[in-house]
């Protein structure tokens, strides 16, 4: 959420962002709707005024006026009661509006419709040159029997369950990143996976993308998608003092999206699923660019260097004005390469988003002035499962379909070969 003060003043401003974006909205209607709050307002303080002043004045007044002066300040109580009715409808129009307006990208930001406009900003390592016909991962789960295809059976569609070698694999991947960004000073956290609505409206996901949510019947809570709705909700209410900030914490929770509009997509292994592992990262700094800058740069090195341990090819990506998403100031996405597809695949989302989920959520912290303000937040990923073991699979196989682990890994998996389950 934006500040409507800025709105006001700064109208073409937003104008531009919502076109960037490519957000259906229309700005008149969200101003001409706070012309109509503010009016509504104005007459409300003016009938409420009147009614004090009657009050006051209907002891003192003498008995033959006090008849007309109660009859008026019945009639300013129901005038009272329709202002304040009509008065909760304009502002929560106005309200689920403003949820809509979109934070003007940086001026770095790539111009266009989608991700066709994003820019590479660099590669980092070679793709592997197989001396051997390589397999792609899903060939390697079927070789190796790290898998197990009933799953499919029990729990349907885009479900997985790994055997063997690859799910103690999966699991020390985690563990790995938990104790990488534990060195790196965040704070680490186990998150439950689900929330009230209210989070997921901190955070940008609802209104934009309910569809990719699933509820939790007979409750008012629903399965979170990434730990980053949890840990943005931790200090909602609440004013930080300046000297805790920047607040970083690495949260671990098992992650549920729908797919909602993904038929068709990936249907085949390990690459999108509904039900997933990951590690986020998350930071919450005071209200500076200064400050935003040097956090996003942290969490954008520390995915690198995930990679790098992981001995990965990846890529750097700018990413554009239309795929950013509506609170976006700047994001980077980082891509991994897959051999079996001869293209790189999205294996983290580096974003900053300055104030507009601070102010969503109600995040503040009071500056060394003594003035509250909204904080600002940033977030990336630091390792998702299942989707980097298709990676980490494809990258390192050897020409007996056995997987060699990563040098980092080792100690986590204690073998520097993943076997086949027999």
């Amino acid at each position: 959420m934006v500040d409507l003060k800025r709105i006001r003043h700064e109208p073409e401003l937003f104008r531009e962002a919502i076109r960037l974006k490519g957000v259906r909205l229309d700005l008149d209607e969200v101003l001409a709707l706070d012309e109509e709050v503010q009016g509504l307002k104005k007459q409300l303080q003016e009938v409420q005024t009147e009614r004090n002043q009657i009050a006051k004045r209907v002891p003192k007044a003498p008995p033959e006026e006090r008849p007309l002066l109660v009859a008026r300040g019945k009639a300013l109580a129901e005038e009272a009661k329709g202002l304040e009715e009509a008065l909760r409808e304009k502002e929560a129009r106005l309200w689920e509006l403003l949820l809509q307006v979109p934070l003007p990208p940086w001026p770095g930001a790539p111009v266009g419709p989608d991700d066709s406009a994003n820019v590479e900003i660099k590669r980092v390592g070679t793709p592997p040159e197989f001396p051997f016909p390589p397999l792609d991962h899903v060939s390697l789960l079927e070789k190796n029997g790290w898998w197990e295809p009933r799953v499919s059976q029990v729990s349907g569609s885009r479900t997985y369950a790994l055997r063997g070698d690859l799910a103690l694999y999966e699991l020390a991947l985690l563990r790995f990143a938990m104790d990488f960004m534990v060195k790196k000073g965040f704070t680490p956290l186990t998150l439950p996976s689900y929330a009230r609505e209210k989070a997921f409206i901190g955070t940008g996901h609802f209104p934009a993308a309910r569809d990719q949510v699933w509820p939790i019947a007979g409750t008012d809570l629903y399965l979170t998608g990434t730990a980053e709705v949890v840990l943005n909700a931790l200090h909602s209410g609440e004013i930080l003092r300046h000297e805790e900030l920047p607040k970083r914490y690495a949260g671990y929770a098992p992650a549920f999206r729908s797919e909602a509009g993904s038929f068709g997509k990936d249907v085949r292994g390990l690459m999108r699923v509904h039900q997933f592992h990951k590690v986020e990262q998350y930071v919450l700094t005071e209200a500076s660019l200064e400050a935003s800058d040097r956090a996003f740069q942290e969490l954008l090195e520390n995915a690198e260097e995930i990679l790098r341990l992981l001995e990965l090819p990846y890529r750097l990506l700018e990413v554009s004005t239309g795929d950013m998403g509506p609170g976006k100031w700047r994001q980077v996405d980082l891509e991994v390469f897959v051999p079996s597809e001869g293209r790189y695949r999205e294996t983290h989302s580096c974003s900053a988003l300055l104030d507009w989920q601070a102010r969503r959520a109600d995040l503040r912290y009071r500056d060394p002035e003594g003035k509250v303000q909204y904080a600002y937040t940033l977030n990336n990923t630091a390792l998702a499962t299942p989707r980097i073991l298709v990676m980490l699979l494809e990258n390192h196989q050897l020409p007996d379909g056995r997987v060699r682990v990563p040098e980092a890994l080792v100690p986590y998996v204690g073998k520097e070969v993943l076997e086949p389950c027999g």
